[in-house]
Order: C-alpha cells, then sequence, then structure tokens
C-alpha cells in the first residue's frame, strides 16, 4: 500500500511540476515560448521552451537577445546586431539576426514589437508544450489528467480502507 502511495504522490508531482513550468511562471512576469527554429540553437535549441521578461526597448543593446513580433505574427528571438535610427532620427529600430544565420533578418524591429528579453530556457519542454497544444496531444493530455484523478482516487481509496482494516484488527487484539 505504501508503494502505491508513493507512485501516486510521486505522478501528482511531476504533472504539478510540468504544469508549473508551462503556466507557473506567468506569475512572476515571464511568458513562455517554444523555439521552433534552429535560428539561435546554440544558446536556446530547437523543442526548448524559453522564458521572457519584459523590458525597457530603450535600455537595450547591440548584443542583447530579444523576442519579437514579427510583421507575419509570429514570434522570433534573434539577437540585436545593429541599432538603427529611423527615418526622422527620433526612433531607435533593431537590426537582428539568428546566432546561426549568415545573414541579418530583412526587417527591422520597432521598439512595439518587442516583448522582451529571454531570462533562461528549458531544452525539450517546448516540445512537450507544442504537442499538448494541439490535437492529438491535447486529447492524450486530457486522458493522461483524468486517468491521474482515476489513479489518484482509487490509490486513496485503498490506503485508506486499508488503514480501517488494520485499525479493526487492532482493536479485536486489545479486547
Amino acid at each position: 500500500m505504501k508503494a502505491l502511495k508513493i507512485v501516486s504522490n510521486t505522478l501528482v508531482t511531476i504533472v504539478a511540476v510540468l504544469a508549473f513550468l508551462l503556466y507557473g511562471f506567468n506569475i512572476f512576469g515571464l511568458k513562455p515560448y517554444c523555439v521552433l527554429s534552429g535560428s539561435m540553437e546554440s544558446v536556446y535549441p530547437t523543442g526548448s521552451m524559453i522564458y521572457v521578461d519584459k523590458v525597457n526597448p530603450e535600455g537595450l543593446k547591440t548584443g542583447d537577445a530579444i523576442t519579437f513580433r514579427m510583421p507575419n505574427g509570429g514570434v522570433a528571438t534573434h539577437r540585436i546586431i545593429e541599432l538603427v535610427p529611423d527615418e526622422t532620427n527620433t526612433k531607435v529600430l533593431f537590426r537582428t539576426k539568428g546566432d546561426e544565420n549568415n545573414i541579418a533578418d530583412g526587417t527591422l524591429v520597432t521598439f512595439e514589437s518587442v516583448i522582451g528579453k529571454p531570462v533562461f530556457c528549458i531544452p525539450l519542454l517546448g516540445f512537450l508544450a507544442t504537442y499538448i497544444s494541439y490535437p492529438p496531444g491535447k486529447y492524450v493530455a486530457l486522458a493522461v489528467s483524468g486517468i491521474l484523478i482515476l489513479f489518484e482516487l482509487v490509490t486513496s481509496i485503498i490506503v485508506s480502507s486499508s488503514k480501517n482494516q488494520t485499525r479493526k484488527r487492532l482493536s479485536y487484539e486489545k479486547e
């Protein structure tokens, strides 16, 4: 019975830790993103989950890695390779490039497009996050969650029943 409870508690702990890694850092202001390409492979491997903190774009400098919205609506994380004044010389734009890319990105990044700076990454977690975001992974995650809840309930019932039987046996022995 003790082994069953240990397995149950371990599974619940693993799921809780994964849930926190996938969604919990939002309470600290960090937004998770999945790394989908190898443009920054040496720093952020494909399939990693990066956690991005908001930043004031005015404080960014050449060499900083930034996460930004692209004109097509996607999100990218590349390194600033140059600060470029706009045509009126009133704003700075960022020329970016993936560390593994041979050429700079074709579009300059505006202050408004900057989401933030990556703080850290967890390799492979992005693969899991991407998988459970869409069917069939979403259904697998729901099924596993349901099975885990049932397993926890059954384990609790078995352990509780076992304790009750032990108490009854002890009370009979005392008489």
